[in-house]
């Protein structure tokens, strides 16, 4: 015997228990009715359709937390890069006065070994450096670009085009974003 077949009398009926609090406002496009008919008529829909929304929800987590993932990761290579950066600002004035050493060495004081160990440290960290992505930006004769150079002098010359005649201090390039510009005087 079922309960669908059976009249039960109003007062074998027990109280509704108390009605769980549910946000009015929340409507997932069912009604209430509704899923329980297609629960009555087809649980396997029923069920099949609860899986599908929880893959889906499933799915959706997997990608924001990729996404984060990813965001994550890009965020320390970027503060990798600033700081790598920063360090390299600070070692170009080590780089300058290395510069300045050589080039005020004199051919007699040249073959001293004084003059061959700071020639050799200089070239060490030159090395170091570029193979960590410096580039050094000091070649007279190139057209001047004003995003890589910073003229401070001018003098006439042939032709139209303005270009680099004399290179006062070099500029550099940190994995091709400019760190200091190249002192230059221009002719043109």
């Amino acid at each position: 015997m079922s309960f669908s077949d059976e009249a039960v009398p109003a007062e074998e009926v027990a109280p509704a228990p108390e009605a769980e609090l549910v946000d009015e406002n929340y409507d997932d496009g069912v009604a209430d009715s509704e899923i329980e008919l297609e629960a009555e008529s087809d649980p396997m829909g029923l069920l099949k359709r609860e899986r599908d929304e929880y893959l889906l929800a499933l799915q959706r987590t997997q990608a924001d937390f990729e996404n984060y993932r990813k965001r994550i990761q890009r965020m320390q290579e970027e503060q990798s890069a600033r700081a790598a950066s920063a360090l390299v600002t600070k070692v170009l004035p080590v780089l300058d006065t290395l510069d300045l050493a050589q080039a005020h060495q004199t051919p007699a004081s040249a073959g001293s070994e004084d003059a061959k160990a700071l020639t050799a440290a200089r070239s060490m960290l030159l090395d170091v450096l570029s193979k960590e992505g410096l580039e050094r930006v000091d070649d007279p004769g190139v057209p001047f670009d004003p995003a890589v150079h910073d003229a401070v002098a001018r003098t006439d010359g042939e032709g139209g085009e303005v270009v680099i005649d004399q290179v006062l201090r070099s500029g550099y390039r940190w994995r091709g974003q400019v760190l200091r510009p190249a002192m230059v005087s221009v002719k043109g």
